[in-house]
């Protein structure tokens, strides 16, 4: 019953037999979609704990998935893509993606994605009492909760971890190498241009403009601070 689901929409019947091989063999239920609408369906109905998406789906583009999901929800998405081209990851991550995987992948990097992507969505017991209440910006981790000004703000599992991390470091400057272990676990070395994107984002739900910033500095050629 505690087993994760995980949501495949994916068009390509031999892939998705493959995904579902490894995910049961890993201890993960799946649901599949062989096209956007179904998958877009089983998304909104059966509330999965991570969504893997192909981009290139017969009814609709992966992109526009991406955008729907992110209208309503915050579930971890891990694009699977035979598209390789860097501005093909950017324009994924920077519509809500969490992490693109390129075609062909191994199941153990599959695996490896996806147990970094569930931790995300739950809460480390040393964080479980973690509040931050400065400046107008209030973070209640045992409610995975966050408030600018008294508004909610709704933020994705990387986006969440992300400020977590600044904040439970808050005042002091954290290297990109440091931020990147933190979030994206071990593949971390590999995901410089995460980091950048997702920091804009939440700078965006957090109405911090980078050039007179209210909450996260840059430093540059280091990291970034959150501001205590």
């Amino acid at each position: 019953m505690n087993e994760p689901v995980i949501l495949c929409i994916e068009d390509d019947a031999d892939i998705r037999r493959f995904l579902r091989s490894t995910l049961t063999a890993n201890g993960m239920q799946t649901l599949e979609a062989a096209n956007g609408k179904e998958g877009l369906q089983l998304a909104s109905s059966r509330s999965p704990d991570v969504i893997l998406l192909d981009l290139g789906l017969p009814d609709m583009d992966g992109m526009d998935i991406i955008r729907q999901v992110r209208d309503w929800g915050a579930t971890p998405i891990v694009v699977l893509s035979a598209r390789d081209r860097e501005r093909d990851k950017v324009a994924a991550l920077e519509q809500g993606a969490d992490d693109y995987l390129t075609k062909p992948f191994s199941a153990a990097e599959l695996i490896a994605r996806l147990r970094v992507a569930l931790r995300h969505t739950g809460r480390r017991v040393s964080d479980a009492e973690f509040v931050f209440d400065r400046g107008g910006l209030f973070i209640d981790n045992a409610a995975r909760r966050v408030t600018l000004d008294g508004a909610e703000v709704r933020l994705t599992p990387i986006e969440y971890k992300l400020l977590l991390t600044l904040a439970r470091h808050a005042d002091k400057v954290l290297p990109h190498s440091t931020l990147l272990a933190e979030v994206w676990g071990r593949h971390g070395q590999d995901t410089q241009t995460y980091l950048r994107i997702h920091t804009q984002h939440l700078r965006e739900k957090l109405k911090d403009d980078p050039l007179n910033p209210r909450f996260i500095v840059t430093e540059p050629g280091i990291g970034y601070r959150l501001k205590g």
